[in-house]
């Protein structure tokens, strides 16, 4: 859990542009904005280079935190709009369907909605591998949605895309997840 009185003072001395407060509260979120970053990437260095920009965003902007909510939640919403970004400038068009990443999963018809995974039955990192597999376009849509509690209209505001390709692409994803977990079990049976 936070420590909440930890976290006020260094917020009040990162205000105060203290560089020692600066470093307290990076290495207090360093570890979990790494993971949600890594969600998005798999490319570790990119990925620190992310929490590095969203925590420079978080300075800039620290001013604006209302001090009413969970401080955490909000670091992470700055983080994941940093990855946003990230993938925005490093592709041209990363959004749109991405028939390639279909092809080589054998996907006969990606716009039938497959069925939920049982994720009671498997194990986080085998689906984690899964995640860090798919397509760009497929990894930003799913995490913004089902980790990161997006709507659809939200994630085609925040990737420039329509809410029809949020879902198309949320279920590709699904699908193209649950065929890889199903390959793996089936490789370790």
């Amino acid at each position: 859990m936070e420590n909440k009185e930890k976290i006020k003072e260094c917020i009040n001395g990162c205000l105060r542009n203290e560089r020692k407060s600066q470093e307290q509260l990076f290495k207090l979120f360093y570890g979990k904005m790494l993971g949600v970053c890594m969600r998005y990437t798999n490319d570790r260095d990119t990925a620190q280079e992310i929490v590095q920009d969203g925590f420079i965003k978080v300075f800039e902007k620290l001013h604006l935190f209302e001090q009413t909510g969970s401080f955490e939640g909000w670091i992470k919403r700055v983080v994941v709009n940093t990855a946003i970004d990230h993938i925005r400038k490093s592709k041209k068009d990363p959004f749109l369907i991405d028939n390639d990443n279909d092809y080589k999963l054998g996907v006969v018809d990606p716009t039938i909605e497959s069925e939920e995974l049982e994720l009671t039955d498997v194990k986080a990192e085998i689906i984690m591998e899964a995640i860090q597999q798919l397509s760009p376009s497929y990894r930003a849509v799913f995490n913004l949605y089902v980790m990161d509690d997006y709507s659809h209209k939200q994630i085609a505001e925040a990737l420039g895309i329509s809410e029809g390709t949020s879902k198309s692409n949320l279920s590709k994803a699904r699908y193209n997840i649950q065929k890889m977990v199903e390959s793996k079990f089936l490789k370790l049976h």
